[in-house]
């Protein structure tokens, strides 16, 4: 039977100025760009936090352009 591997990091949910989000390691200081979200826990925690207010995958600059453009002709 195979060893099943667990991962005991803890993480946090983190996000960039263009409001994309990613997790990284609770115990490693933040890369540049990056800032806490709030939101710590397991990996799957964190997923689950980032799956629930991660709705619009757009970087923040394309959803503002295109809100500025309004809605394009078909």
């Amino acid at each position: 039977m195979a060893e099943q591997k667990t991962d005991e990091a803890v993480y946090r949910v983190v996000l960039n100025d263009e409001e994309q989000y990613s997790i990284w390691w609770a115990d490693r200081p933040l890369p540049a760009g990056w800032h806490a979200e709030g939101t710590e826990g397991s990996r799957e925690d964190c997923l689950a936090r980032i799956d629930s207010v991660w709705t619009d995958m757009r970087p923040l600059s394309l959803r503002l352009r295109m809100a500025e453009t309004g809605p394009t002709a078909a």
